[in-house]
């Protein structure tokens, strides 16, 4: 029986024993899909052949027999064949679509959420967000922190009183883990002994402008005595059409435009004694003439007494402070305060500028203005608070999700809104996480700054604590502040590595009043303007080399209110009667901004949109290719250099086409490398405490592109003024920072191909 059993399964199969087939495997991977090429050998096909032959004369068994196993090993062969069917079917649902490393995806059916780390699908993702926001209100929370936390001024009882209520609030939330850090740092604030504007005529008697409410922090405490003279906005180009009387003189300059820190400095160049600031009817249609104004001074962010280095209690360095402080005293005063100085000057203001008719540009000759500013420092304990969702493959690299807290007034629009949103987004996303199945594969934390009125000084006394290590964990700074000043335009400010996926989450989110798109313009990157000082990504970027966002609703014009006392929730209502609406819309933007930077496999920051900054700036430089010459120089080594970035992001992104991604090894070192672009443009020949904002295209300084470009341009406008060592020095440091942007971006030292 064994040897009939035996028979019959050498005839089915061919009768003798065969050899094992010999199997060329070539893997060959091309976009998303590799296969299998099997070749059996022509003598093994030749033997097949002949055993064939030879057991259909030996057949001992009748064919009968022989048909039913044949039948049997078929029926198992369409067996296997279906299950294996089913099996691949269910696993390319699973599996998301490969698409390009730095690019977004290019339709919403390619955007499937992965089986792992989560187990939902980007359309479902993005829909259960978008429930989640229908249902919160958000104007109750933005009226309860003004109906409970005013006013709280950097370090004040009320904002400390809202740093534990949100840090509560965290831990009801069930985040992975809660804490705060404190710093104590010295802010600048009004005396007893009160600030004064007044004019004095030629037979030395005085007369009392006004005892100004709002006041500038780090202002120089000091008292100037001098002419008059009214600067527009306090522009570099104002004060070059004015520069003929500044010299020895004080100024007075419209608020808007810049930063009260940039008017000063600029003030400052061009030999200034002093600065006022006020707010025109014409830019703030305030009808209350009397409303006082607040702001800062310092050009830079963070404490300025413990310059590139954190002001943590137990950091006792020796006294030192930035020198973005200004030498001069400056003071904000109210319009009504600016009428009264008018009505003592003659020479009306340009019709050019569009301000009020009550403008006048210099004092009288018999008249001379006295500004005398009492501020005192004071230093005091801030807190930040933190929350985070841990991610489930890459915890250890996390997208910061911050806003300001503290305020001068009441701060509805400056920090109420950005805290509400803070505080909802935290709620949304831990009942995410731990009713609804969202599975981040990097982690989220959410931060509460406090003193962001002083200048980002809580926001960026946390980066410098952490200097030699953050850019290597946070690779996305998402700021809330003024999210919400208006209705009708949407604005964003931020990194390049970040313009796709803006654009995506542009074209996913409605305008709440309109129902269109948010993606509006199809040139708006060329639009984007750079991060201002005052803006707490700012310090993100440009100090730490992190890619950063901000983005904002707002009008054509400014909101008039930020900085006052009439920054209320009320006035807040009147001006956005769809406050709740917009307040949702910039949830749902922050939202999948936070969603589309942690699930997927490979991070969401397009490398490649730095090539079109570089090469603009080349393109600039060519512009003054002739002064080049002339100076015995030429660009061919900055050339080089742009080429081997380019060269770098290409391999890089054929690296990511090639890598398997569901190898957590090979994508993690694909992730690493595409972190480090934004911190590589962080000039490395510069100090971090003399020059904190290091970036060479967003930071300020020497260093820059930006100034090399204003240095070549002085050449041809003041020879004079024009250093050439300086600018020997400015190009072929831009050259080898963007030379070493490039090789770090290579990869290992032996994929490096260049000549030095």
């Amino acid at each position: 029986m064994m040897d009939q059993a035996r028979s019959a399964f050498s005839n089915l199969f061919g009768g003798e024993p065969l050899s094992y087939t010999r199997f060329s495997l070539a893997r060959q991977v091309d976009g998303d899909n590799s296969h299998v090429e099997m070749k059996l050998a022509v003598d093994e096909e030749e033997n097949i052949d002949n055993n064939m032959r030879g057991n259909h004369a030996k057949a001992a068994k009748p064919k009968r027999f022989n048909g039913c196993i044949c039948y049997t090993a078929i029926a198992v062969i369409i067996f296997f064949l279906i299950g294996f069917m089913i099996g691949y079917l269910g696993y390319c649902r699973r599996v998301e679509p490969k698409v390009e490393c730095g690019e977004t995806e290019s339709s919403e059916t390619e955007e499937y959420f992965p089986e792992i780390p989560s187990r939902l699908f980007w359309p479902d993702l993005k829909a259960m967000l978008s429930e989640k926001l229908n249902n919160v209100e958000f104007l109750n929370t933005i009226r309860r922190l003004n109906e409970n936390y005013v006013p709280r001024e950097a370090g004040s009882q009320k904002d400390e009183s809202l740093a534990f209520y949100l840090e509560d609030q965290f831990r009801k939330l069930k985040l992975s883990k809660v804490w705060h850090d404190e710093h104590f740092v010295k802010i600048q604030v009004k005396n007893s002994v009160q600030n004064s504007v007044t004019i004095m005529d030629a037979k030395g008697m005085v007369y009392l402008v006004e005892n100004p409410e709002g006041y500038v922090a780090y202002s120089k405490v000091s008292t100037v005595n001098g002419t008059l003279v009214h600067a527009n906005f306090g522009t570099k180009k104002d004060f070059e059409d004015v520069s003929s009387l500044v010299n020895g003189s004080l100024v007075i300059v419209r608020a808007g435009e810049i930063t009260f820190a940039e008017k000063v400095a600029n003030a400052e160049s061009v030999n200034a004694i002093g600065v006022l600031i006020y707010m025109d009817r014409n830019k703030f249609p305030i009808v209350d003439a009397d409303v006082p104004v607040f702001g800062h001074a310092h050009l830079g962010t963070g404490d300025p007494y413990t310059p590139g280095f954190p002001s943590f209690n137990h950091t006792q360095f020796p006294p030192s402070q930035s020198s973005g402080l200004p030498n001069i005293p400056v003071q904000t005063i109210s319009r009504a305060g600016a009428e009264e100085l008018f009505r003592n000057m003659e020479k009306d203001c340009p019709f050019t500028w569009k301000t009020d008719s009550s403008c006048r540009m210099v004092t009288l000759q018999n008249k001379t203005v006295k500004l005398a500013v009492k501020n005192v420092l004071k230093e005091t304990r801030i807190l930040n608070v933190f929350g985070v969702i841990k991610g489930f493959e890459e915890p250890e690299h996390y997208v910061v999700v911050g806003a300001q807290r503290d305020a001068w007034g009441p701060g509805a629009a400056k920090s109420s809104v950005g805290t509400a949103l803070l505080l909802e987004l935290a709620q949304i996303f831990s009942d995410m996480v731990l009713k609804d199945g969202f599975k981040p594969s990097r982690s989220i934390v959410f931060a509460s700054w406090s003193a962001g009125d002083f200048g980002a000084v809580g926001a960026t006394e946390w980066l410098e604590g952490y200097l030699s290590s953050l850019h290597l964990k946070a690779f996305t700074y998402i700021n809330l502040d003024k999210a919400v000043l208006g209705t009708s335009n949407f604005k964003v400010s931020g990194s390049p590595l970040l313009y796709s996926l803006i654009e995506k989450v542009m074209q996913d989110v409605k305008h709440p009043v309109t129902g269109k798109s948010l993606y509006r313009d199809s040139n708006w990157i060329n639009k984007v303007e750079k991060l201002s000082l005052d803006n707490a990504a700012f310090p993100f970027l440009a100090y730490s080399g992190i890619p950063a966002v901000s983005f904002s609703f707002c009008e054509d014009t400014d909101y008039p209110y930020l900085g006052t006392t009439m920054d209320t929730y009320g006035e807040l209502v009147k001006k956005i009667p769809d406050l709740n609406k917009m307040a949702r819309a910039a949830a749902e933007v922050a939202g999948q901004l936070m969603m589309k930077l942690t699930y997927g496999v490979e991070l969401n920051l397009n490398y490649e949109m730095y090539n079109d900054k570089i090469l603009s700036f080349v393109r600039e430089m060519n512009q003054f290719r002739t002064d080049i010459k002339e100076m015995g120089l030429n660009l061919q080594w900055l050339y080089s250099a742009r080429g081997d970035f380019f060269r770098a992001t290409s391999k890089l992104t054929t690296d990511c086409k090639n890598a398997e991604r569901t190898n957590r090894f090979v994508m993690k070192e694909i992730n690493d490398r595409i972190m480090k672009v934004e911190y590589h443009f962080l000039s490395p020949y510069v100090s971090p405490r003399d020059s904190p904002f290091r970036h060479i295209f967003w930071g300020s300084g020497s260093h820059t592109l930006s100034a090399l470009l204003e240095h070549l341009k002085l050449r041809q406008k003041n020879s004079g003024a024009f250093n050439q060592t300086l600018l020997k020095n400015q190009l072929a440091l831009a050259t080898w920072t963007i030379q070493g942007a490039a090789n770090a971006l290579s990869g290992d030292i032996w994929d490096i191909d260049n000549e030095f």
